[in-house]
């Protein structure tokens, strides 16, 4: 199974930094210079482009930050420069993040007249209450009227929520994720609220102030999410993520299964079959520091490492784990030059956290799923 070559682009302004957040987001209170922006994606992907050698696209995402603050001309640039540098093939999934606060018709419409095929909004929660506590600049209602809007322009569309929040019962978010399938969606991403640290959720979680769910009723929590998916038919096909059958993230397939994908923009990381092996590659976070570095040497790349074998499996072991179809353990075994340890593997069978499938795949259980980090800590210990 070919994991593709996926582009993805990182837009990192937002109108304003949620609390829970540690992505690479900046808030900026003057207009963003759109253009120039434009011109150092453009030179940064000439730079990578000379990196990755001629490739075939298989899927873009822009991300974020909230790149629905972009302007449709932005997108269509950056969609443009793509196709200059890659080859990009008719009706590849090309996926943006949008937030329900920064949603006009107008605009998605333009972005879909670029070449958006896919939608992915930041929902987070279906009521109020919940928005409000998590710092979002929508409403309900906004909410909805971007889901309506997305639906009506995009051939596909995901949106995201947030659960395990303070206080939340297994019968309220039971009753949230059935609203949400409601509304025509056939791509989930649920996401446990993590503290992290950093964020202003961490000093207050810390200063005793905000009280989450603990590891046993996140469980409870996360396995009910199972169940109710599963049940509606848009079951888990990655730890965080439930789509109805054909409808799962094709970029994000790619990152889980370990294949190529250039990152450009600032903070954004890429992995690349360059030369005689794998490359990791970040750029610099800042984005004004980004731009400067880009202006003056044509790329913003602030690490550039080589992965050996070894950490070539791990990474593969890490990422495949996550996914329900598992990993390919000829492989790993290929990468990693060994077998797994057969007394490591038996306990985790024997224990209920992983199982073969057939001969050539290994994949967690759900129990697996809830002590994924140990599971793999195990598997890659020589």
């Amino acid at each position: 199974m070919d994991p593709g070559f996926g582009v993805y682009v990182h837009w990192p302004f937002c109108a304003a930094k949620c609390p829970y957040c540690d992505f690479n987001s900046h808030v900026r209170h003057q207009p963003v210079d759109q253009p120039r922006f434009v011109a150092a994606f453009l030179q940064e992907m000439a730079s990578v482009g000379a990196l990755s050698g001629p490739r075939t696209v298989t899927s873009i995402f822009m991300g974020g930050g909230t790149p629905s603050l972009m302007e449709p001309a932005t997108v269509a640039a950056i969609l443009d420069g793509i196709a200059r540098h890659w080859h990009v093939p008719d009706g590849i999934e090309i996926t943006m993040e949008a937030n329900p606060s920064s949603v006009e018709a107008t605009r998605f419409h333009g972005y879909r007249a670029a070449g958006v095929n896919r939608v992915s909004l930041g929902v987070q929660a279906l009521n109020d209450r919940d928005l409000k506590f998590l710092g979002r600049l929508h409403n309900v209602e906004d909410a909805l009227k971007a889901v309506r809007l997305a639906r009506e322009i995009f051939p596909r569309m995901s949106f995201d929520l947030i659960y395990a929040r303070p206080k939340q019962t297994v019968e309220e978010w039971e009753r949230e994720l059935k609203e949400a399938v409601s509304y025509a969606v056939d791509h989930l991403s649920l996401y446990q609220l993590t503290i992290e640290e950093g964020t202003p959720f961490f000093g207050l979680h810390k200063a005793g102030k905000l009280i989450v769910p603990d590891g046993e009723q996140s469980a409870v929590l996360y396995e009910a999410t199972q169940e109710i998916t599963a049940a509606i038919g848009m079951p888990a096909y990655e730890v965080s993520n439930h789509a109805r059958r054909g409808a799962e993230s094709r970029h994000n397939l790619t990152y889980w299964r370990y294949g190529d994908y250039a990152g450009i923009g600032p903070g954004a990381h890429g992995r690349l079959t360059a030369g005689s092996g794998k490359i990791a590659t970040a750029t610099e976070r800042n984005p004004e520091a980004w731009l400067r570095l880009v202006e003056e040497r044509g790329d913003g790349i602030t690490e550039q490492e080589p992965l050996d074998r070894e950490a070539q499996a791990d990474e593969l072991l890490l990422m495949g784990l996550r996914l329900r179809e598992g990993v390919d353990l000829a492989r790993w075994q290929g990468l990693s030059g060994r077998d797994p340890d057969p007394e490591r593997e038996q306990f985790l069978i024997e224990h209920g956290f992983v199982e073969r499938l057939g001969n050539s795949r290994l994949r967690c259980t759900p129990a697996g799923m809830l002590i994924l980090d140990a599971v793999v800590a195990d598997l890659a210990c020589p």
